[in-house]
C-alpha cells in the first residue's frame, strides 16, 4: 500500500461531524498542495490547481452518501468521481447513494468541470477522503472489540476481526468514528487489489435521464417565477441605440420591458467575463409563449460600436484586449489570413537551423490548412433561473464554472459574495461554452430589477447568434526533403482570428533536428471561447493531415513514418522542452496498428486513414475506415486506442470515446459558421449542419492502453486526432488531399 498524508498545507482542511441522527460525515479539501507541473496546460484550462473537495455520509443504518463535487455536462464524472472514493471506502457500490455536492468555495473549494481535468486533478484528494473515513470506522472497531487496529479488515462496507469472529456494519460503527480524530497519514490501495475502478458501471442518473426526471435548468419552476428572454444586436460590431417597448407592452401576459448593461464601463474583466453584447434589451412575461411572440414584435435600432481597448485578467496576467470596430465577413477573414500568413511572425521555437535547410533541400512539400468559427450547440441552450432578494442570490444554471461566475455576479450586483447561493444542476452539453457565465449575469440583473424570480432563456438562434465559438484558424506546414527523401527541415507558421492555434513544443517538436513554430494573431469583434480541445481541436487534424502527405512523398507507411520519428524523439530527442512521453505516444500508435490489423493485406484494401495526438496530458490514435457511397463517405468503423492512465470506469470511458469519434466527424465534415456584416449566416439548425444518426460511424472499436499511470484528462483526448484520420481516409476513397474544412465543401465538388 502507499502511505499518504491527509493534510498538505495550511489550505487543507479536514472535518468530521456527528450527525444527528447518528453516523459521521468527513469533508475532504482534495488535491490541496498539488499543482500541475504543465504551465501551458495551466493557461489552457485554469492556470492553477483544482482545489476540489467530496463528502462521504454515512448514517446509523448504514445508508453511504458520497458526493460528487463537480458540476456534470455528460462525460460522467458524477459516477466516475464518487466511484473512486467508494474504492477505498471499501463499500458494495451497488448501495451507494450518490448526490451532487452543494456549491459552497468554503467547503468544497475549486468546482470545475473542464479541460478534461476532473479525474486528474481529484484523483490523490478522492482516494484520500476514501482511505481515511474506512481508516477512522477501523479505529473506531478496533476500540469497541479491544483489538490492534491492524487486524481489522473490511469488505463491502463491513468491518471484520477475522480471530474473534466479530463483524459490523459501517453504520453501526459511524458514531463512533465521529469521534476519532483524522489520521494524519493513510494508506492507499495497491492498484492491483482494485475492486470497483476500472470495471463497467452505468451512469448514477441513467434512468433519471431517460425516463425524463427534471436533472436540467430548463425543467426548473417555483411558484410565481416569470419568463425572461433577450434581444440583443443583429450583428457583431453593433450596439443598442434604441428600442420602442410600446407596442409590446400591451400584449398580452407581459410584465415588463428595460435594457440592462451587463458590466459596467469601469469593470475589469476576468477572461471568462465575456462581452459580446454590453447593452441588451430584455422582455420578462407570464410564459415562454408570451415572451417569444412579444420579443418577435420588439422594434429596436442599432448603431455602429467604435474600436475598444481594455486589460483583461489571463490567471492573474493582464493583457490588454483590443475589440475592433466594423462589420466582418468569412471572406474577408480568409483573405486577411491568407496576407498575415505571408509576413514574419513570431518565433515560438527554433532548432537548428532551419533556413539553412529549406535552402539545401531537395524538394519541399508545403501546405495550407483552414478552419471556420464553430458554435458550440449544447442541446440545452443557455439558460439560468434567478431569484435577488435584499438577503440573497440565488442562481440555479448548468455552469461548468461557478466559482468563476459568482465573483462577477458579486461584483456587479454590488452585493457580498456570501449572500450568494448557486445551485449546480445537470448541464444540457458543455464542450466549454457554460464556462462562460455572462447568462447568469444577465438572469441576476433582471430578477434584481423585476423584484421576482425569473427564468431566462436563450432561443436556439440567440445562442447560435450571440458568441462564444471555436475560433477561425489557418496553419501552413512545409517539409524540406533531401536527395534521398530524408527529412531535414521542418516549418510550421499559424494564427487566426484571435488566436493561434500553434502548439511550439508538441510532436513533431522533438523529433526533427531543424524545426521552426511560428505564430500570430488578429483582433476580431466576434466573441470566441474555450470549445473542446482547445486550439488541438484544429493543429492536430492539420498536422496529422500533414505528416501523412509527408509519409507518401517519402515513400513511407502512416504508422511507420510516425513511430519513426517518435523513436528519434525518445532515444535523441531534439531541445528540452518537448511536452510529450515519447513512450506513451509510441503506445497508443502500436495498439491501434495491432487492433486495426494496419499491417495485413486485407487492410491495405480499405481506404483507411490513421491519426494519432497528444493533449490534456492523454494520448489518443484512431484508424478511420471509409467507403464511398452515391460519391458520398460513409464512415463503417473507427478504432480507437486511448492511453489516458487508469481506467476509472471502462464503460463511461468508452462512451466518451465514442462521442469525440462522432462529434469529431461531424464538424470536421459539416461544422462551418459563416459571417456577412457581422451577423452569422447560420441562426438554426436548419442551416448549420449537424452530423446525422445515419453519417455517424457504422461502428467504433475502443481500446485502452493498460498502465498503473495516475488518470490523465479523457473528455477531450480523443476528438482533435479523428479529424486527420478522416481527412486521411478521406484522400484514399477520393483521390483529394483536403485542407479546408468543413470537408463536405470539398466533397460536394467531388460528388458532384
Amino acid at each position: 500500500m502507499t502511505a499518504i498524508k491527509t493534510t498538505y498545507n495550511r489550505r487543507s482542511f479536514l472535518k468530521v461531524s456527528a450527525l444527528s441522527s447518528g453516523g459521521f460525515v468527513l469533508g475532504f479539501s482534495m488535491l490541496a498542495g498539488f499543482k500541475p507541473a504543465d504551465k501551458q496546460l495551466e493557461a489552457e484550462v485554469l492556470a492553477e490547481w483544482f482545489n476540489l473537495t467530496s463528502y462521504v455520509k454515512i448514517t446509523e443504518k448504514g445508508e453511504i452518501t458520497i458526493f460528487s463535487p463537480n458540476p456534470e455536462f455528460g462525460q460522467n464524472v458524477k459516477t466516475s468521481m464518487p466511484m473512486i472514493i467508494a474504492e477505498e471506502l471499501d463499500v458494495d457500490w451497488q448501495k451507494v447513494i450518490v448526490e451532487q455536492a452543494p456549491y459552497s468555495t468554503q467547503l468544497f473549494g475549486r468546482q470545475f468541470t473542464g479541460g478534461s481535468q476532473s479525474i486528474r486533478y481529484g484523483w490523490k484528494g478522492l482516494r484520500m477522503a476514501g482511505a481515511s473515513a474506512r481508516q477512522m470506522l477501523r479505529e473506531a472497531a478496533a476500540q469497541a472489540w479491544q483489538v490492534p487496529v491492524e487486524e481489522v479488515t473490511t469488505e463491502a462496507g463491513v468491518l471484520y476481526h477475522k480471530a474473534s469472529g466479530k463483524s459490523a456494519t459501517y453504520g453501526a460503527m459511524a458514531s463512533a468514528a465521529a469521534k476519532i480524530p483524522v489520521p494524519k497519514e493513510v494508506k492507499l490501495k495497491e492498484v492491483k487489489s482494485f475492486k470497483l475502478l476500472s470495471t463497467p458501471q452505468k451512469n448514477v442518473e441513467g434512468k433519471k435521464i431517460v425516463t425524463g426526471k427534471p436533472l436540467f435548468t430548463m425543467d426548473y419552476r417555483v411558484e410565481g417565477m416569470l419568463i425572461a428572454m433577450i434581444v440583443h444586436p443583429p450583428a457583431f460590431g453593433l450596439k443598442l441605440k434604441s428600442f420602442d417597448a410600446a407596442s409590446v407592452n400591451k400584449m398580452a401576459g407581459i410584465k415588463d420591458v428595460f435594457s440592462i448593461k451587463l458590466y459596467n464601463d469601469d469593470y475589469s474583466r476576468d477572461m471568462f467575463d465575456t462581452r459580446t453584447y454590453n447593452e441588451l434589451v430584455v422582455i420578462v412575461g407570464n410564459s415562454t409563449w408570451e415572451v417569444l411572440n412579444a420579443k418577435k414584435k420588439l422594434v429596436a435600432a442599432w448603431q455602429p460600436i467604435t474600436e475598444v481597448k481594455e486589460t483583461v485578467s489571463f490567471f492573474g496576467q493582464k493583457r490588454e484586449e483590443v475589440t475592433p470596430a466594423g462589420l466582418e465577413s468569412t471572406d474577408a477573414h480568409y483573405a486577411k489570413m491568407k496576407e498575415t500568413g505571408l509576413k514574419p511572425a513570431t518565433v515560438l521555437r527554433k532548432d537548428g537551423n532551419p533556413e539553412e535547410a529549406f535552402a539545401k533541400a531537395h524538394q519541399i512539400i508545403e501546405r495550407t490548412y483552414t478552419a471556420p468559427f464553430l458554435a458550440h450547440n449544447c442541446m440545452e441552450p443557455m439558460c439560468c433561473f434567478a431569484h435577488v432578494t435584499d438577503d440573497k442570490v440565488f442562481l440555479a444554471a448548468p455552469t461548468q464554472a461557478p466559482e468563476l461566475i459568482e465573483k462577477t455576479v458579486a461584483a456587479r450586483l454590488g452585493v457580498p459574495i456570501e449572500k450568494i447561493d448557486i445551485e449546480l444542476l445537470r448541464m444540457g452539453g458543455g464542450f466549454g461554452r457554460r464556462a462562460y457565465g455572462h447568462y447568469m449575469v444577465e438572469a441576476a440583473l433582471i430578477s434584481q430589477k423585476v423584484k421576482a424570480p425569473i427564468k431566462m432563456i436563450y432561443t436556439r438562434e440567440d445562442d447560435m447568434t450571440y458568441g462564444i465559438y471555436r475560433p477561425t484558424y489557418t496553419a501552413t506546414y512545409r517539409a524540406a526533403l533531401d536527395a534521398n527523401k530524408n527529412l531535414i527541415g521542418f516549418h510550421v507558421k499559424g494564427g487566426g482570428f484571435p488566436e493561434s492555434a500553434v502548439y511550439a513544443n508538441r510532436f513533431p517538436a522533438g523529433a526533427i533536428d531543424n524545426y521552426l513554430a511560428e505564430s500570430w494573431a488578429l483582433p476580431t469583434n466576434i466573441t470566441i471561447g474555450a470549445f473542446r480541445a482547445p486550439r488541438s481541436n484544429f493543429i492536430a487534424g492539420a498536422e496529422q493531415s500533414f505528416l501523412d502527405e509527408l509519409a507518401e512523398a517519402m515513400g513511407k507507411d502512416a504508422i511507420a513514418f510516425r513511430l519513426e520519428l517518435l523513436k528519434k524523439a525518445k532515444e535523441n530527442p531534439v531541445g528540452k522542452t518537448n511536452d510529450y512521453e515519447a513512450d506513451r505516444y509510441i503506445g497508443v500508435l502500436e495498439l491501434v496498428r495491432e487492433k486495426s490489423d494496419w499491417d495485413s493485406a486485407e487492410s491495405k484494401k480499405r481506404n483507411r486513414g490513421v491519426a494519432a495526438y497528444f493533449c490534456h496530458n492523454s494520448y489518443a490514435a484512431h484508424v478511420v475506415d471509409l467507403s464511398l457511397k452515391d460519391g458520398q463517405p460513409v464512415v463503417e468503423k473507427v478504432f480507437s486506442v486511448v492511453d489516458c492512465g487508469i481506467v476509472v470506469n471502462p464503460l463511461g470511458a468508452t462512451n466518451m470515446i465514442e462521442g469525440a469519434v462522432i462529434d469529431g466527424i461531424g464538424n470536421a465534415l459539416y461544422g462551418n459558421l459563416t459571417f456577412k456584416d457581422g451577423a452569422t449566416e447560420q441562426k438554426n439548425f436548419d442551416k448549420y449542419r449537424m452530423i446525422r444518426h445515419k453519417e455517424a460511424p457504422k461502428s467504433v472499436e475502443v481500446h485502452f492502453v493498460k498502465n498503473e499511470i495516475d488518470p490523465t484528462g479523457l473528455g477531450e483526448p480523443p476528438f482533435p486526432p479523428v479529424i486527420g484520420a478522416l481527412a486521411n481516409a478521406l484522400y484514399k476513397v477520393t483521390g483529394k488531399r483536403l485542407y479546408s474544412q468543413p470537408f463536405q465543401t470539398e466533397l460536394g465538388k467531388i460528388g458532384g
